[in-house]
Parts: structure tokens; C-alpha cells; sequence
């Protein structure tokens, strides 16, 4: 249970982070986006008291951020992977000048409620939220149309234009959406420390997420993907994680070996897709 609420936040957003591999996309600026959201709730909420009108700017700069990298990529045509370490630079910098580097109290009850303190019986709501995040993902990947048309497009962008899919409108979507997830996981961290940091999501967030997909099931190459093994990716990096914390690892060392453990999960993710 511990494991599953330290993990929600990454295990967020390596499920959206699943539907953009699947389309053929990446985003690096989530962790930063995490932050920006989560900024935006808190100084909301500061200004109004009102914990709706925090959680609704919060979205809405995840929002933003999603949008700005689904326009650069799907409108422009820029790959993905260059607008968004772009992006994640701006952001950041964002971060830090919205806070001037200093926490932002958040007193507000019921947003800390919602996003990491209460707990519905003896359920922690962080586990409500992976658990939603869970079947969410794996229904509208797995059941909808739109799933299978960011499955489409990932797997051959020309043969699902052929078929009448708008591709520009999947990749823009799935960016827009990771954005909001971001921004959903930001308010998570805030609402469990009661504060919003321009820190929240550094460390390589973006980069578990990622090989949380691909060691779920995703291919780098686009056009495959699954939810449950993402969430179960993202739940053993967790165990792996807490597991060098209790080995009594410095913080570079962690590095080291959270850093190798991404490449050997990719690798044996992407070779396993091969056989």
C-alpha cells in the first residue's frame, strides 16, 4: 500500500505517457508541467480560497503546456522529442519565476483531501486515484475508438490517414492529455505535502514513466501499448526504488542505479517486443 501512494505520481503519468508512445510521440517537460499545475492550484487558491476554482486552474495549466506541445508537434510537424525538452526548459524556468523558488502554502482542507491526505476507510485516496488512473486507461485504450485510432497512428501514420483518421488530431490530443495528467499528478504531490514546489517532478519522473511503458508494453516505434502492464512497470520500479533507499544508497549512487535500471528496462523491453 506504502509503495502504491509513493508511486501514483509516476504511475499516472506513465499511463498517459503509454497512449503518446503508442501514437508515436514522447514527452520529456512532464515533470515540469507536474509543477506548473500544481503552482497554478496553489496560487489560485491563495487568491480565491476556493478549492474548485484551484483544482480548475491547475488543469487548465496542464492544459496549456499540453497544447503548446500538441500545436508545435501536430501542427508544425516538430518531432516530439525536441519540443518538449524545449518546453520543459520554459516551463521550469516558469516554475521557479511563478514561486520565486519559495513553497506555496496550500491551507486549503478540502484540495488536500482530494489530492493525497484522506483516505476512504482503511483505502489511501492516492490509491483510489492509481486504481482509476488503471481502469480508465486500460477502457479507453483497449475499448474505444479512440484507442484504437492512437494505436492507428502509431503503428503507420500513412495507412491510418488512409483509413480516415485524423493523425494530426490523435498526436495533439495525446499531447494535450498528458499535459492535464501531469498537472493532475503535480496537484497529487502538492495536496500530500500541503505545499506547491518548482521542484515537484525532478528527479526523472519523465524518464520512469517512459520505461514504466515500455517495460508495460509499449514500442518505442509507436502502435502498441498496454495500461496493466504499465501500472505493474510502474509499481516494480517503485519496489526497486524503495529498495535502494533501504540499502542506505547516497543520493548519487540512487542515481546510478535508478539510471541503469531504466536502460536495462528498455532494453529488455524493446528486445522482448522483437522475439
Amino acid at each position: 500500500m506504502s509503495i502504491v501512494r509513493t508511486t501514483t505520481m509516476t504511475t499516472l503519468i506513465a499511463v498517459a505517457m503509454t497512449f503518446t508512445i503508442a501514437a508515436g510521440e514522447f514527452d520529456l517537460s512532464v515533470g515540469a508541467t507536474a509543477a506548473f499545475g500544481a503552482i497554478f492550484a496553489a496560487l489560485a487558491i491563495q487568491a480565491t480560497g476556493n478549492a474548485f476554482i484551484g483544482i480548475l486552474a491547475g488543469l487548465a495549466g496542464g492544459a496549456l503546456v499540453g497544447a503548446a506541445n500538441g500545436a508545435l508537434v501536430a501542427g508544425l510537424g516538430i518531432p516530439s522529442f525536441i519540443v518538449t525538452v524545449g518546453m520543459q526548459m520554459v516551463v521550469r524556468g516558469a516554475d521557479m519565476w511563478l514561486t520565486n523558488t519559495k513553497p506555496v502554502i496550500i491551507g486549503d482542507a478540502a484540495f488536500n483531501n482530494i489530492f493525497g491526505q484522506a483516505s476512504i476507510g482503511p483505502v489511501p485516496v492516492l490509491v483510489i486515484w492509481t486504481a482509476a488512473a488503471l481502469l480508465i486507461g486500460h477502457v479507453v485504450l483497449k475499448k474505444t475508438s479512440y484507442g484504437r485510432e492512437v494505436l492507428a497512428t502509431g503503428a503507420n501514420r500513412v495507412a491510418a490517414e488512409f483509413s480516415g483518421i485524423s493523425t494530426k488530431k490523435v498526436k495533439f490530443m495525446v499531447m494535450l492529455v498528458i499535459g492535464i495528467v501531469a498537472a493532475i499528478s503535480g496537484m497529487l504531490s502538492a495536496g500530500l505535502m500541503q505545499t506547491a514546489r518548482s521542484t515537484i517532478g525532478e528527479g526523472g519522473i519523465e524518464l520512469n514513466a517512459i520505461a514504466a511503458a515500455i517495460l508495460g508494453g509499449a514500442a518505442l516505434s509507436g502502435g502498441k501499448g498496454s495500461i496493466i502492464g504499465t501500472v505493474v512497470a510502474s509499481l516494480l520500479i517503485g519496489v526497486i526504488n524503495n529498495g535502494i533507499v533501504i540499502m542506505g544508497l547516497n543520493i548519487a549512487q540512487q542515481y546510478m542505479v535508478t539510471g541503469a535500471i531504466i536502460i536495462l528496462a528498455i532494453a529488455f523491453g524493446e528486445k522482448r517486443k522483437k522475439v
